[in-house]
């Protein structure tokens, strides 16, 4: 299992949730990793949710997906530290 992978892991299995600012910022990394620039249309300005997603993501564009999934690892490694695992 790679060192990405094992972080997936570990945001799943965080003894607390984290704060909406730090999902999103992991949310858009995730993305940025695996998928790549964003490719989906801006979501309504009704969907507030969605709306937050899309951003996050967006906001990555033009990361390479290893630089992506490198700054996703030390994200959930400083969020793992902060709130331990289950």
């Amino acid at each position: 299992m790679s060192t990405f992978e094992q972080a997936v892991e570990n945001a799943k299995i965080l003894k607390v949730t984290p704060p909406d600012a730090d999902l999103l910022i992991i949310y858009g990394l995730y993305k940025q990793a695996t998928v790549g620039d964003c490719n989906t249309a801006k979501p309504g300005m009704l969907d507030f949710k969605g709306k937050a997603k899309w951003e996050a993501w967006n906001g990555r564009k033009g990361m390479s997906q290893d630089e992506a999934k490198q700054a996703y690892v030390d994200k959930v490694a400083q969020l793992v530290e902060q709130y331990g695992l289950q």
